[in-house]
This record gives C-alpha cells, structure tokens and sequence, in this order.
C-alpha cells in the first residue's frame, strides 16, 4: 500500500549491555532491550508504574559500533527504527513469532542522552557522529564563557 509508514520511536534504557554477534560475512548486529516506563496516580492516589520491554536490532554497521563502544545497561537512549514481526522454530519444534524495532542498513537513528557523553551525541544513518551544542563543554560554564576572543563589534 503506497503511502503507509512504518516507524518506531523509543526513549527509554537499556536493559542490559548491547549484545554484538557477527553473521557468517562478518557483518556486526547488535541486540539492545529497552525499557520504557509510564507511571500514573490510581484511584487511591498511589503512584503506579508499568515497564514495557522492546527489543531492538541494529543491522546499520556504523550504529552497532557506536552501540558497542558507548552503550551500556542503563544508558539512556533515543531509538528510531522500524518494526518487523518474524517467525522462526525454536528448539522444541514450536514455531513462535518475535517483534523486534529494526535499525535496518541504511535506515534508523539511535542517539545516546546520556550527559557522560554529551547530551545528544549521536550517529545517524550516514555514520556521522556528532555531539550537540551543549556538549564538549563543562556544565558550570555557559557557551560564551568558553571562548576567549572579544567581539570586534
């Protein structure tokens, strides 16, 4: 069907740390499980809270590096990918379905939120890494107060 879309956004953390495996060409793709949280007051005014897990798998080969270099259990993350259902048999003979949001090779977006790296350090599809404007620079300054030349004007 023309015009249909087919994205996932998660912001949530790691479950664990990133779970890298190679194919037989040698091609890297890694397993992430993140959690999300929703919390609400119920009727008693009680605070509730309910954990959904996903799993994600990255196939991008530039984002499974920066998943295995800087992710780790608890790292805070911004996922963009796509869902994608798959059956497989396991190993009773039962065939069972998995759903999984998927960082394809030349699609998907994952971003760590994490301040220890720089609020916003990312690669994106192309494989840039990059680092927001707040990054690079200690939180008790503000940006102006890092550069040292006077402007001429």
């Amino acid at each position: 069907m023309a015009g249909s879309i087919n994205k996932v956004i998660l912001v949530g953390n790691l479950g664990r740390d990133p779970e890298v495996r190679h194919t037989n060409s040698g091609a890297k793709i890694v397993h992430l499980s993140v959690a999300t949280s929703d919390s609400w007051k119920d009727k008693n005014g009680e605070r509730q809270e309910k954990t959904e897990w996903h799993r994600v798998v990255v196939f991008n080969s530039n984002l499974a590096d920066f998943a295995e270099r800087f992710l780790k259990k608890g790292s805070k993350v911004y996922i963009e990918g796509a869902l994608q259902t798959r059956k497989y048999t396991d190993a009773s003979g039962q065939e069972k379905f998995s759903t999984e949001v998927v960082l394809g090779a030349y699609r998907g977006e994952l971003v760590s939120l994490d301040a220890k790296l720089g609020a916003g350090n990312e690669t994106t599809d192309t494989g840039a890494t990059t680092a927001s404007a707040g990054a690079g620079w200690d939180s008790t300054e503000t940006p102006a107060e890092t550069f040292d030349d006077e402007i001429p004007f």
